[in-house]
């Protein structure tokens, strides 16, 4: 028997619960994966109910691994067998390959990735009247994806208010969506995207096959409810056509991802799908502080379109959430930095230490803070800026500038921007270097002396460039040479003629700008010592640090993360950055008079992700496209400050005057230790 005295008594009533519809409103930190497989458990065990009719869904592998493993532990493998624990794409894989012929299809179709969805799109675009080059094709992917995610097929696209009859785009997808759909039919190939939508399509053009499925699992579990978007939420209504014993699990305070499609009626209008309804709340929180879920408590009441529900937990702590104000975005990093560097001064480790932020455009003043302290990180569900194509390409440069022997990073600038040199020249030069038992720089050199082409004259500007700039980067600051050879080269030309979007290549101009400002930072912070040999070894020797220690689930290492990012997460001590008038709620929203109330989700999401330490942040100036502007406080915060204490810490004026002289003597002595070093 499987002994559920274990759980609380929500907990144990949500387990228990198994016939008739049943909705677990679970909060953040409550344990509902552990009252889940409780619930799955008790089934099995203690009613005897056969593993082969249970159907759990997720939304992730990772989410549904994990469910795998804490079953298994739970019952047995032997006894777990026949259970379908599943995501909805992996289930809808199944149905599809048991009976996609009934919608034209032959079972043995292909699933093609993004490249192959991009080659049709491509293809399409050339067979199109307008004027291909106007459009982008990862656009035209993108709402292709939508409609489909949208429950909208080709044919029915223009006749619906997604279709714009004036936006040439709309135009374009309208012809290449038909295109490509008769070209993936042609290959008996689906996209990703397909999986649900011709799920939804087999089942509404043949409802005896929802009712098999219905018939097969009597008993159905859906995970992260609040997340499922419109053909997910169809899916479900045909597996559990011919029962209600449907026990859905989610949070509608934690629905943030609107902007994939997720719906939150979903989980609102579950009741009135579902008649007799049994709700169950998981209201016991096992991850934060009693002054941490205060403020979350009191942040997402404001929300008026939601299930009510207070979190509560028996871990009672003295200490406040903290809301720092900074000068700006550059001082914002410094007192957050400062603050890791003393948590990692006690030995604790790192990688209970969260640094979450509403966009990525926050990211670069952070990393580079932790670069020049040499804390070792990670960003999570995003690339590391110092990783990004374009800063890779310029600190090649660098390192060319600085040691022409340096073949590798040489390899990668040759033809950057294009000097007409491809690969057949390449080997060519290297095949010199390795007869003449010289670099390769020097190969190039000996072998573009003579050569009066035009490739050859591109090479030996080139080679040039470097000779110069190995000069100037000792009579001018870093960030003046930077400037001047991101100007010589044309780099911005370079990247606007290197993608098809205008936004991308804006976005990558905007990288490049952060790089140039991390360089300023650099001097300003070293002054003399400010070098170009001293920079490159302080991004190298970060740069090894970041290959270590690979294995392990969690490393020492701080983590970085966007908000939508670290949802279903915990963490010791959480920065929340950025608490501000257009970072959250995000300046786009505003604009566009959008749903507030997932911005404040999205909050309540961060302070949540704290266990026993929440320090939020706000710059009182920020700078944007090159301008200082000032900013205030989040108006999710404003009217709850008595639930956090706030400091300036532009000023000395939360510490005492003992304090004060230490602060002041310290940072001017890891200033001279950092000069030393």
């Amino acid at each position: 028997m499987i002994d559920l005295s274990a759980l609380n008594p929500e907990q144990r009533l949500a387990a228990e619960t198994v016939k008739g519809p049943v909705l677990i409103l679970a909060g953040a930190g409550s344990g509902k994966t552990r009252t889940l497989t409780y619930r799955i458990g008790h089934m099995i065990q203690n009613l005897g109910i056969n593993p082969k009719e249970i159907l759990a869904v997720s939304f992730t592998n990772k989410a549904s691994m994990e469910m795998h493993e804490r079953v298994a532990k739970l019952l047995g493998t032997r006894k777990k067998r026949g259970i379908t624990l599943s995501t909805f794409h992996s289930l809808g894989i199944r149905i599809l390959r048991e009976d996609i012929h009934h919608i034209g299809y032959n079972k043995d179709f292909t699933i093609y990735d993004q490249g192959d969805q991009m080659a049709i799109v491509r293809e399409g675009l050339k067979k199109i009247k307008l004027d291909k080059e106007a459009f982008d094709k990862k656009t035209i992917m993108s709402k292709i994806g939508r409609l489909k995610n949208a429950g909208i097929s080709a044919d029915e696209f223009k006749d619906t208010e997604f279709y714009d009859p004036e936006d040439p785009y709309d135009e374009a997808t309208e012809f290449v969506y038909h295109f490509y759909q008769d070209k993936l039919h042609f290959y008996n190939a689906v996209d990703f995207d397909d999986i649900l939508f011709l799920v939804v399509k087999l089942f509404q053009e043949n409802p005896q096959i929802a009712q098999k499925y219905s018939q097969k699992y009597q008993y159905i579990m859906i995970d992260e409810y609040q997340d499922t978007n419109g053909l997910q939420f169809e899916m479900v209504k045909g597996l559990t056509s011919t029962h209600s014993n449907i026990c859905v699990v989610g949070d509608d305070d934690q629905s943030i991802y609107a902007f994939r499609g997720a719906d939150i009626t979903n989980i609102l209008n579950f009741e009135k799908l579902y008649s007799q309804t049994k709700v169950i709340k998981l209201e016991q929180n096992y991850r934060s502080t009693d002054k941490i879920l205060n403020l979350a408590n009191f942040v997402i009441k404001d929300n008026k379109k939601r299930k009510e529900k207070t979190m509560r937990t028996s871990f009672s702590s003295p200490t406040k959430p903290m809301l720092w104000a900074a000068a700006n975005s550059d001082h914002e990093a410094q007192i957050v930095i400062d603050e890791i560097i003393e948590i990692q001064k006690q030995g604790k480790f790192l990688g209970d230490v969260a640094i979450l932020y509403r966009s990525n455009t926050q990211v670069p003043p952070i990393e580079d803070q932790l670069r020049l302290a040499q804390i070792p990180y990670t960003i999570i569900g995003g690339q590391k800026f110092y990783e990004k194509k374009e800063i890779k390409d310029l600190i090649a440069y660098l390192s060319v500038i600085f040691n022409p022997k340096d073949e590798l990073s040489l390899r990668r600038i040759l033809n950057i921007p294009q000097r007409g040199v491809g690969t057949q020249t390449l080997k060519k030069f290297l095949k010199l270097s390795e007869e003449k038992k010289m670099t390769l720089f020097e190969a190039i050199e000996l072998e573009s002396m003579y050569d009066e082409s035009k490739k050859g004259k591109n090479l030996q500007d080139f080679l040039a460039l470097i000779k110069k700039y190995n000069y100037l980067f000792t009579s001018m600051t870093l960030t003046q040479a930077l400037s001047a050879l991101i100007d010589e080269i044309n780099y911005f030309d370079f990247i606007a003629k290197s993608y098809d979007s205008t936004k991308v290549a804006a976005r990558k101009r905007d990288d490049v700008k952060n790089f140039l400002l991390s360089t300023d930072r650099f001097v300003d912070r070293f002054n003399e010592e400010a070098t170009l040999q001293n920079y490159l070894e302080r991004l190298l020797l970060v740069d090894n640090q970041d290959k270590q220690n690979d294995e392990g689930v969690m490393k020492n290492e701080v983590q970085l993360m966007t908000l939508h990012s670290s949802k279903g997460l915990e963490f010791d001590t959480c920065f929340l950055l950025g608490m501000e008038e257009e970072l959250l709620p995000h300046k786009n929203v505003i604009k566009e008079n959008g749903d507030i109330d997932e911005e404040r989700r999205l909050c309540y999401v961060g302070i949540t992700r704290a266990k026993r330490r929440l320090i939020m942040t706000y710059a009182k100036e920020r700078k944007i496209y090159g301008k200082s502007l000032k900013r205030n406080k989040s108006r999710f915060i404003i009217e709850h400050s008595q639930h956090f204490i706030e400091q300036d810490r532009n000023s000395f004026s939360h510490l005492s005057e003992e304090e004060e002289q230490a602060y002041k003597s310290n940072f001017f002595n890891d200033l001279l230790k950092s000069l030393e070093d």
